[in-house]
Order: C-alpha cells, then sequence, then structure tokens
C-alpha cells in the first residue's frame, strides 16, 4: 500500500511511502486483539480493592439471641453478614489482575490493528518536523491542517519529543507515542493515526526484529 506524504500544512508533498504489507496488510486476527486489550486494560487495573471479612471486624463476639428455641434461624454475633453493618461473604481483596502474554500474539494483535486502521484510509503520513517551544495553537493547527482537529487522534513520532509531547498535553483527544511504544488499544482507540515519515522505519524494524 502506497501513501502520500504530508507536510504540517496539509499540502501533499508529491512524496510516497510504501506500508509493508507484512505490518499493513494482513489477514486480521481478531482474537488475538481481544487477548491483547484485555491484557493492556487488565495491566490498568491498580487490584487494591478489599472489604473487611467476618474475622477482621471489631465488634463484640457475643449471640445476639439465644440459638435454639426460638423458632428461627441462628444469628450468631453482630460481626454476621446477615445483619445490617456486618461483614462481608467472600469481599474483594487486593489482587494483582496482569497475565502473561506471548509476543508473538501481541505482535499478531498489532499487526491486526495497524491493518484495519490502513483498510479505513485512517492512516495519515507527514514528513518529519519538530516545535521550537510548546505551543498548543501550533499543534492545532497543524491538526486542522491535516483535517483530523475534531477526530480522536494518536501521533506517531520516531522517538521522544518533548516540545511536541507538551503542545498536545492539554488536548483531551490527542496522544503522543513514540513508535516502539504503539500498543493494540491506543491504535484502536484513535480515529485517525498520524504517523511521521521516519516512524514507518522504525515500526517496520520493530516488527521485523
Amino acid at each position: 500500500m502506497e501513501l502520500s506524504v504530508f507536510n504540517i500544512k496539509g499540502e501533499d508533498t508529491g512524496r510516497k511511502v510504501t506500508l509493508n504489507d507484512a505490518i499493513f496488510g494482513i489477514e486480521p486476527n481478531d482474537h488475538a486483539i481481544y487477548l491483547d486489550v484485555k491484557q493492556y486494560l487488565a495491566n490498568q487495573r491498580q487490584g487494591t480493592h478489599k472489604s473487611k471479612e467476618r474475622s477482621e471486624m471489631s465488634g463484640s463476639t457475643r449471640k445476639l439471641i439465644r440459638q435454639k428455641g426460638g423458632g428461627g434461624a441462628r444469628r450468631g454475633d453482630i460481626n454476621s453478614p446477615v445483619l445490617v453493618g456486618g461483614a462481608r461473604v467472600f469481599g474483594p481483596k487486593p489482587r494483582d489482575y496482569s497475565f502473561k502474554l506471548n509476543k508473538k500474539v501481541k505482535s499478531l494483535a498489532r499487526k491486526s490493528a495497524l491493518t484495519y486502521k490502513a483498510k479505513d484510509n485512517a492512516i495519515i503520513v507527514i514528513e518529519d518536523f519538530s516545535l521550537e517551544t510548546p505551543k498548543t495553537k501550533e499543534f492545532i493547527a497543524i491538526t486542522k491542517n491535516l483535517k483530523v482537529a475534531d477526530k480522536k487522534l494518536l501521533m506517531v513520532l520516531p522517538e521522544k519529543n518533548n516540545f511536541v509531547y507538551l503542545s498536545a498535553r492539554n488536548l483531551p483527544k490527542t496522544k503522543i507515542v513514540r513508535a516502539s511504544d504503539i500498543n493494540t488499544y491506543g491504535l484502536l482507540d484513535a480515529a485517525s493515526i498520524v504517523i511521521t515519515e521516519s516512524s514507518v522505519a522504525v515500526i517496520e524494524k520493530l516488527f521485523n526484529a
């Protein structure tokens, strides 16, 4: 697949970039995508939830009523889960939600996500650029020139660029990532993906390693 290279003014430079079909044109694997997104979301969970069980409650262990002869069920002490203010049965405990996923599955999932975006014409390639100072207005102007200002945007850079990152930090629909840090969830969550020219080579090297 060939894509035109645009500049930050939204003008076609006349150059073309060929996207590797082994990365941007594979047969998508939906199950691999599901597993990778599931792992990503699981890793975001803190897992610090906690509720007190019966043995952890502070309260008298005195039986509230006679255990037999009252015609009803046994009630036990004031910490009983059947009473208001009592303990919780099998309540949540701190735990780690992360799980292992093979590298080949993660790679397949990212390739599948890139393929879906390529098929939807949601990938824009621009020439490499840099900002002299952090300016949100300048970054917004770039997105308007590329006609992606009103969309959920993922911009992929070849390496870390603090000025570009700081310029886009206040924009809720925009996320800046390095090419080596792209993930399936981020790719699918974005409506448009803007990739700089140098980032294409980094992505191909990443998946061919």
